[in-house]
């Protein structure tokens, strides 16, 4: 009896011990699934903040982010995707002084002349090109319009994948903008090696909405339109233009057929801008 008695003792204390050392086990699997998920979690937010760029610190950067996200759709729309879109789709990039200086483009009774631009066909172009030389037409792209852009004192209001949207206080500024950028964008190296690249403008004189550093209306509609109806390397003017520009305008107006211009009653007259001589 005493000997079965002892064989218990010794299974008892043999079972607390196993029993104790699965508690142990089980204790320190737990500290380790623990770590582990601890792990995981900063893995994951550390990759998270890797591909996650960091937000903008100013203006531009804040157009780069909202002209990325919107370049597609205005590729796949033209150049009405920069009406049809709202004003959250197409950044306002200009900086507060650059946004006091496009206001200050209109007249005091809110006139003011808008270019629209496009390439066309860029959707077919960028398939064709590739992403990466697409990037680089359209850096060449930019470079030539804000080049003359700049040189006769115009605004870029906004822009959206290759669109541009420009403000000018001087009708005839606009248009021998216009022509200088038709004459430089085939004599650009990049250009000229990836392109041929056909760029449509559309220029119209009226009164504006201004807010916020931007320009509203059914004139800003207009110019756009007047764009839209244009061939890639014509620029178009609206009727408006011929009658703000004076008689000894260096630029030569030819009369085309009038056109429907989508959202717009009635038909409208344009006029092709060409250079002197």
């Amino acid at each position: 009896m005493a000997i079965v008695v002892g064989i218990l003792c010794v299974l008892v204390i043999a079972l607390l011990g196993l029993v104790a050392a699965f508690a142990r086990d089980r204790a320190a699997l737990q500290r380790r699934l623990a770590d582990t998920q601890a792990h995981v979690a900063q893995l994951e937010a550390d990759l998270d903040a890797a591909l996650r760029p960091p937000p903008p610190t100013n203006s531009a950067e804040r157009a780069v982010r909202r002209v990325i996200r919107t370049a597609s759709k205005v590729r796949s729309h033209g150049i009405a995707g920069l009406i049809q879109s709202t004003v959250e789709d197409l950044q306002t990039w200009a900086s507060d002084d650059e946004r006091a200086d496009i206001l200050n483009m209109a007249a005091s009774d809110g006139t003011v002349t808008l270019f629209f631009s496009d390439i066309e066909d860029s959707t077919p172009l960028n398939d064709r090109l590739g992403d990466a030389t697409w990037v680089k037409v359209l850096a060449a792209h930019d470079r030539v319009l804000r080049t003359r852009i700049e040189q006769y004192r115009g605004q870029v209001v906004k822009t959206a994948g290759d669109g541009f949207m420009v403000a000018f206080r001087d009708t005839e500024a606009a248009c021998r903008a216009a022509l200088g950028i038709q004459r430089d964008l085939p004599r650009d190296v990049t250009l000229r090696r990836h392109g041929p690249v056909h760029v449509r403008i559309g220029i119209h004189t009226g009164q504006v909405v201004a807010r916020d550093g931007d320009y509203f209306g059914r004139n800003v509609a207009m110019a756009a339109r007047v764009a839209s109806v244009a061939h890639g390397g014509e620029i178009l003017g609206s009727d408006a233009v011929r009658e703000a520009l004076d008689d000894d305008a260096a630029v030569v107006l030819v009369e085309r057929d009038a056109v429907e211009l989508k959202g717009l009653t009635g038909e409208h007259v344009v006029w092709e801008i060409l250079p002197p001589g």
